[in-house]
């Protein structure tokens, strides 16, 4: 099982495909909490280059209220990751498939809602 939700973008700038994605997020119900530039941190931290790598967490607030409800520690796994890197032919744009990070949770009310939080997310994906 992929714990990924994947779509390239070719003919793109990665600010582009930024700018994309955090559209269709938002579009699907999702905000973005955090946002880490891992290329400029390896830069910064390590003085290594790196091609683009960009973390943004995303979160739909009723379904990670629904969630927690469920599981009070879930926020553990909670954003949604959402990965943009650049890659040989593009842009890469990677979901977590919350589906496969539940997996390890023992509590049998959560699939149900990484199922949702999965069909949101690979349609924002698709519509990227």
């Amino acid at each position: 099982m992929s714990y990924t939700i994947d779509r390239t973008l070719s003919g793109v700038s990665f600010d582009e495909a930024d700018a994309r994605t955090r559209a269709a997020l938002q579009a699907h119900g999702f905000g973005v909490l955090t946002e880490i530039d891992v290329a400029a941190t390896m830069k910064k931290k390590l003085d290594r280059d790196m091609p683009g790598y960009r973390i943004l967490g995303a979160c739909n607030p009723n379904m990670a209220w629904e969630a927690i409800g469920m599981e009070p520690k879930i926020g553990a796994m909670l954003p949604c990751n959402v990965i943009l890197r650049e890659v040989e032919n593009g842009i890469e744009v990677s979901a977590i498939d919350p589906v496969a990070s539940m997996m390890a949770v023992q509590n049998a009310a959560l699939p149900g809602v990484a199922g949702q939080v999965r069909d949101m997310l690979a349609k924002a994906v698709a519509a990227i």
